[in-house]
């Protein structure tokens, strides 16, 4: 084998056994990466042997990293984050920066971020992908995207109820007010909520507890867009609903909320890259989204 395919074969390894250390399952990596399970396996046992060492012990409740393993996680995310940046400067690629966001912030918050980045440093690139909190979580985690956008609550990230996967650093970028909407004259008396696991549903049963009517849709856009007509209540971020409350379609109710913060997640080693996406993400909140002619 060339070494060119040797150096190629073992950077494939590096990322498979990343995503198995991430998902925590053959089955769940081989869905992330879009290779076959016995494919996974493979991967990873080969890495194994190439290295002399277990990096995971099979348990029947899945894939858990052995103290090797752990070392190996960081020195894998070195090696392919050297890689990428060889390839781009070998190439003259821009550097790009790889961003999860939820699908809220991704369609209202991120596109004057990208547009600040851009006037900050056109040299930069920004790769965008809307994703749930378990997928930016892991991605970060296991290298794929350098950083996150969510929301949380309190000190330490997950402290709105959600568990995260490993130490990550993040930092509150702006405050996320939130507003108890609904339509004109109607009732509050069915709640318009998320799925489990989201974070406006866990707002939503932190404040209202999880009796009563309630509908269950599958995004905080379908939500918004029941509330205007008048089919249910809705706790949801300001920013998302500005324009209607300014012009009457919807009407804000008396409820206090938990304090809800934009959180900007990232690895340690990515810090650098990173502090762009902080600068540019500075105000999204306050200024919708928008970007400013010239703003930096």
């Amino acid at each position: 084998m060339k070494p060119k395919g040797q150096v190629s074969v073992v950077l494939r390894q590096l990322r498979t056994f990343l995503a198995v250390a991430a998902e925590g399952t053959v089955t769940d990596a081989a869905i992330a990466v879009e290779l076959a399970p016995s494919s996974v396996s493979e991967q990873v046992r080969a890495l194994e042997r190439s290295l002399g060492v277990t990096l995971f012990d099979r348990t029947p409740e899945g894939m858990r990293l052995t103290e090797a393993g752990r070392r190996m996680t960081v020195w894998a995310r070195r090696l392919l984050d050297q890689a990428d940046q060889a390839r781009r400067e070998v190439t003259g690629r821009p550097s790009v920066v790889r961003l999860g966001a939820l699908e809220t912030l991704a369609a209202t918050l991120v596109p004057g971020i990208v547009a600040r980045l851009a006037a900050r440093r056109p040299d930069l690139g920004v790769e965008v992908a809307p994703l749930n909190r378990r997928e930016i979580l892991t991605g970060i985690d296991a290298g794929s995207l350098d950083a996150g956008l969510l929301l949380d609550s309190g000190p330490a990230l997950g402290d709105l109820g959600f568990d995260v996967p490993a130490r990550l650093d993040f930092l509150d970028v702006e405050d996320v007010p939130l507003a108890y909407v609904t339509a004109p004259g109607t009732s509050d008396e069915r709640l318009l909520v998320t799925p489990p696991g989201c974070s406006f549903r866990m707002v939503a049963d932190r404040v209202f507890g999880v009796d009563g009517e309630r509908t269950e849709l599958a995004s905080v856009t379908v939500i918004h867009g029941w509330a205007r007509r008048g089919l249910g209540a809705a706790v949801l971020p300001e920013f998302a609903v500005a324009e209607d409350l300014a012009s009457g379609v919807l009407v804000r109710h008396p409820v206090e909320t938990p304090d809800i913060t934009l959180r900007l997640v990232w690895r340690a080693d990515r810090e650098e890259a990173v502090r762009e996406l902080l600068y540019a993400a500075a105000g999204a909140v306050r200024d919708g989204g928008r970007a400013t002619p010239g703003s930096s």
